[in-house]
């Protein structure tokens, strides 16, 4: 069917069905108002659990006193010398037991 001059189809009932959503636009822009202050709300929120977040952690640079930094940088630069032969060695435990599995009850 060939459109009529004003660019609406003969068959359509209602040429103004687009322009509807304006019988109710106090509703619509308070509906979109509402949305805009709970996103609004909500990016608040969430920048302020990221600064106490920020605030609990522990940063040893910032919170330790000078001295225990040191001692902390220290202390990750030790290693732990293989002694695995002399822990076996001195062993109690039965090499030849089942496997322990949480909650089973043997």
């Amino acid at each position: 069917e060939d459109p009529v001059g004003n660019g609406h189809e003969e068959k359509d009932t209602n040429p103004f069905a687009e322009y509807m959503w304006m019988e109710n636009e106090e509703d619509f822009d308070r509906q979109v108002e509402e949305e805009l202050q709970e996103q609004e709300f909500l990016d608040r929120c969430f920048q302020e659990m990221l600064e106490e977040e920020e605030q609990d952690w522990f940063i040893p640079a910032r919170d330790l006193p000078q001295g225990m930094a040191q001692l902390q940088q220290q202390l990750h630069g030790l290693a732990v010398g293989d002694g695995s032969e002399d822990i076996l060695s001195k062993s109690n435990l039965n090499p030849d037991a089942k496997e322990f599995v949480p909650g089973v009850k043997y």
